[in-house]
């Protein structure tokens, strides 16, 4: 069966990669360039369009223009997003170099034959679930008072938020609330690391765009910035467990 050229030479520079670096490296490294390509670049896209496409831009942002953070609001968000990012990817590497150290199987599988179709979709799928639930919890969680007031209140700093303010956030929810539930549900599955970087650009796209402040994407950025504005409906990320538990709309339980 002929292959598609693009396939072979993307195949052959995946063997060059895995013959020439570390698993660790290449875990570690990828991760890295993922974060940056999906979450980065689009955050700071979105920042972007009021001055490259202000028409366009007016257009889509859910709220108005008083209610928008200062140069100085966004200058304070991109260092407090620059440290998580730093704190994220330095426990990253402890956690690699632990494992590592300690003889254990790296948390991804990191070898030259790709996961099959059914494989990925499974892997994707399961991780998906996983990590609603663990971030739906872990974020009513956080809206507990006392929890609210000590860590969860500096990311709600911002009431009309922008998409880096997606990782505005306390150490400790940065770690618990929104790194974790991420990586850990392919790690419990083992899955292959490509498999393990889709789903983090897919997670990263995401809840940057969902933050961007602007309606694109059926309504998810409208739905993110209700959590923003009201706090207290629309905790998880694709909506399942806010429909379970019926916190996607303003009950009279959840308006008083």
């Amino acid at each position: 069966m002929h292959q598609n050229p693009l396939f072979t030479q993307g195949m052959t520079l995946w063997s060059d990669i895995l013959s020439t670096y570390s698993p660790q490296r290449i875990e570690f490294i990828g991760t890295l360039l993922v974060q940056v390509v999906s979450f980065w670049i689009p955050s700071l896209f979105y920042l972007a369009l009021d001055t490259i496409a202000p028409a366009f831009s007016e257009r889509h942002k859910i709220q108005p223009a008083p209610k928008q953070p200062t140069r100085r609001d966004i200058l304070h968000c991109f260092w407090v997003v620059t440290q998580n990012q730093i704190l994220s990817s330095i426990l990253h590497l402890s956690l690699i170099n632990i494992t590592s150290h300690l003889g254990s199987k790296p948390s991804y599988r990191v070898e030259v034959a790709l996961p099959t179709a059914f494989e990925f979709a499974r892997d994707f799928i399961l991780s998906l679930l996983l990590r609603e639930a663990l971030f739906y919890y872990s974020h009513r969680l956080l809206h507990v008072p006392y929890l609210y007031k000590l860590i969860h209140k500096k990311h709600h700093r911002f009431t009309a938020p922008i998409a880096l303010a997606a990782q505005y956030a306390h150490p400790i929810e940065q770690i618990f609330a929104n790194a974790l539930p991420i990586s850990l549900p392919p790690q419990i599955l083992h899955s292959h690391i490509l498999t393990f970087w889709s789903f983090l650009a897919y997670e990263l796209f995401n809840t940057a765009t969902v933050h961007s402040g602007y309606d694109f994407f059926y309504n998810k950025a409208l739905d993110h910035d209700m959590h923003h504005a009201k706090f207290n409906l629309n905790y998880g990320s694709i909506g399942l467990f806010d429909w379970i538990h019926q916190t996607n709309k303003l009950g009279k339980r959840h308006s008083e």
